[in-house]
């Protein structure tokens, strides 16, 4: 494949769906079909299974949290929930609209860790899958598999759009001068970093994914953007 002149690697969750709307959506479900004490054994489940795997794993917490639970009924419909649920009502404003318009500036491509059920299933019910045109990559750690998203999707440069500025740093330090790194302030994890130092810090930084309808190519071509809002 012939080297583009600018690729996109874009976060999905708290980047381009708000997914901390989703996960207070699963705790209120599991309150009301288990209760209290059942919706913590969930979520301690969830919290296991995190460490141990290195990323969210909504679906095996379920396989697990099923084995103490004899609630088949609600169980089903949990399972009916989780795969069913509406992820286009959670894209955030302008987030469409950010997509079409970077699009017109480079290639872009949804880059997101997770497992190889749920995430993929949740990127194309958010719609999100067709409007990138199918480039979606899903790795465990996407930090550490960053020669392989340089193989399928070769560039000169490369700008990257995420809610971790932790994980933009471990990027920048591989890529270098290669890329250019943008920390959309959305979610708890960006609230969490607030006023941590973060090195590299991020080349840019947006309070919100459609503040990037105002960027230029100039924006992202080069590692002193100049630009935070």
């Amino acid at each position: 494949m012939p080297a583009a002149e600018l690729v996109f690697l874009i976060d999905v969750d708290d980047t381009l769906l708000d997914n901390d709307r989703f996960v207070a959506d699963l705790t209120s479900r599991l309150d009301q079909a288990f209760g209290e004490v059942e919706r913590t054994r969930y979520w301690e489940i969830y919290e296991r299974l995190r460490e141990k795997l290195g990323y969210v794993d909504y679906l095996g917490t379920l396989q697990e949290f099923r084995l103490d639970n004899t609630n088949e009924t609600e169980l089903l419909q949990m399972s009916g929930f989780l795969l069913d649920y509406p992820f286009d009502e959670l894209v955030y404003p302008g987030a469409l609209a950010t997509l079409e318009h970077l699009s017109k500036m480079g290639t872009t491509v949804i880059l997101s860790d997770g497992d190889i059920v749920f995430q993929p299933r949740k990127i194309r019910r958010a719609g999100l899958w067709d409007v990138v045109g199918g480039r979606v990559l899903i790795y465990l750690h996407k930090d550490r598999m960053l020669t392989e998203v340089e193989r399928r999707y070769p560039a000169r440069h490369y700008a990257m759009l995420d809610d971790k500025p932790q994980l933009l740093a471990s990027a920048k330090r591989q890529l270098g001068d290669h890329l250019t790194t943008v920390f959309v302030r959305q979610g708890h994890y960006a609230a969490q970093s607030e006023g941590a130092q973060i090195s590299p810090a991020p080349d840019a930084s947006v309070r919100q994914i459609s503040d990037l309808l105002d960027f230029g190519p100039p924006d992202f071509g080069t590692v002193d953007i100049g630009r935070s809002k």
